[in-house]
Order: structure tokens, then sequence, then C-alpha cells
């Protein structure tokens, strides 16, 4: 099942209308995680749940934003210090 199926599935939209708004979240996040340095060429199970959290919360008005944000942060947090998520090259 493709990402943006699964964002779906988790927030309840069964319709395509908002698909394009979506997938724009979804970029967003995997380049939110890149610019903490964590990979997001290969997905996983892990990346995948820290991204459809970050849609979640970046869709419409949810009402609970604040705990969407929390739980963002800290999987984001999680993959920067997990071994074999980031590259940080030379640095």
């Amino acid at each position: 099942m493709a990402l943006i199926d699964n964002c779906k599935t988790a927030m309840r939209i069964v319709t395509t209308a908002y698909d394009t708004e979506i997938q724009e979240y979804i970029d967003a996040a995997k380049l939110d995680l890149g610019i903490a340095g964590v990979e997001t060429g290969t997905l996983d199970a892990l990346t995948n749940k820290a991204i459809m959290t970050y849609v979640k919360m970046s869709f419409g008005a949810p009402a609970n934003y604040e705990q969407l944000k929390s739980s963002y942060d800290e999987q984001k947090a999680q993959l920067m210090n997990a071994t074999g998520y980031t590259d940080w090259g030379d640095a």
C-alpha cells in the first residue's frame, strides 16, 4: 500500500479530493526529516509512521494538534539518534 493510502486510511479519508494536499504534506515531512539528518530514501515502518504523524498533525485543524506535534517531534528525535537512520557524511 502506498504511503498516501496509509495516511488517508489513518485519517479515515476515502475520497481522492485531498490527494494533492496530502502528498504535499508527505513531501514536507520527508524534507523536515531530511533537514534533521534522517535518511528518507528508503522508507520503513518507523519513518513511515513519523511521516503519517506529520500528515495527521498538518492536515486540517486537528483537535489533538499538540499531542500529534509532540509525538512527531519524539519520533523524529528517535530517528535522528538511531543507528542506520542518519547520514551526516564526514561531519
